[in-house]
């Protein structure tokens, strides 16, 4: 096996490339176990790369890896032993992650999500929610979002919790830009986690992937608040595909998307504050070993 650092310059040098397609080098690199074979398969006589020289491609790699290590950004790529093994088991499985803060196995993890444009009461089970999982010493994640998200993350750390930030951004961005404090706080006691390269701006596409990646983080998720358009909706079919459990409320039930959910194995509906955190013991329990994984019994639960 080449040295390490080769193999992470490669993997950076191929996606860096101007219409590169990251899945794809993805799968390459697992299939051939060797970055810079496939790097050099894909600048040899007819590959996809306009360019020649793999040699400066890799020193621009290193130099840019080093340049993040030394802005105090943490970078990892599926290769490497200490990538989170939970995401090993997604079909959205990131190439390279980058992150500020302290890392964890976080295996017991639970994401909870909704709406930016949260009503009072979303926020209140956010928070009784987010509460509930740190006094537990389970990690609550979420996506640094305004309303449910910004609920369950300042929650979190106010309980002393763990709490880790899975944003649509580069790690040197702040987005939206009124939870910049909030994002160092994370940073500084928990955990932010990115996918995109440190200086990406928010795309329209850039937070479906984020969520995909919560949803493969977590062992499960909460959805608080969800519309149609929510990108919390999208999490919750990702956490389904994924195998992950949905837990959600009732009240979600007055949504197309969420009475078809709510058909399916693994989702929890629930009717009121005190079930959903009854739900959650079950699956704070689940995660210990103590119980078997939900099945999910569909269905309505009364108020």
């Amino acid at each position: 096996m080449r040295n390490q650092a080769e193999q992470r310059a490669a993997l950076v040098a191929m996606l860096r490339q101007p219409g590169a397609r990251w899945s794809e080098i993805t799968d390459e690199v697992l299939d051939s176990g060797d970055a810079i074979e496939v790097l050099r398969c894909r600048l040899g006589e007819g590959g996809l790369f306009p360019v020649a020289d793999a040699g400066a491609m890799l020193d621009d790699a290193a130099q840019l890896i080093a340049q993040w290590s030394t802005d105090g950004i943490c970078f990892r790529t599926f290769l490497d032993d200490d990538y989170p093994a939970q995401l090993r088991d997604i079909r959205e499985m990131p190439p390279v992650l980058f992150s500020r803060g302290t890392d964890a196995p976080d295996e017991r993890a639970i994401a909870v999500v909704g709406t930016r444009r949260a009503s009072e009461r979303g926020i209140r089970i956010a928070e009784a929610v987010a509460t509930d999982l740190a006094h537990r010493e389970v990690t609550v994640v979420s996506g640094l979002a305004a309303g449910i998200d910004t609920a369950a993350h300042t929650a979190a750390l106010r309980a002393g919790g763990r709490t880790v930030a899975v944003i649509g951004t580069g790690i040197q961005r702040y987005y939206p830009a009124q939870n910049r404090e909030l994002q160092d706080e994370i940073a500084a006691k928990g955990l932010v986690l990115s996918q995109f390269w440190p200086d990406a701006a928010p795309t329209r596409q850039s937070f479906p992937m984020r969520n995909a990646v919560m949803s493969g983080y977590s062992a499960a998720t909460v959805v608080v608040e969800a519309p149609w358009r929510s990108g919390a909706r999208i999490q919750a079919r990702l956490a389904l595909q994924h195998g992950r459990p949905v837990v959600m409320p009732k009240e979600l039930l007055e949504h197309d998307w969420a009475q078809e959910f709510a058909t399916r194995p693994g989702v929890r509906v629930v009717g009121d504050l005190a079930e959903l955190l009854d739900v959650v013991e079950e699956l704070i329990a689940m995660m210990s070993g103590a119980l078997v994984p939900l099945t999910g019994i569909p269905g309505l639960a009364d108020a």
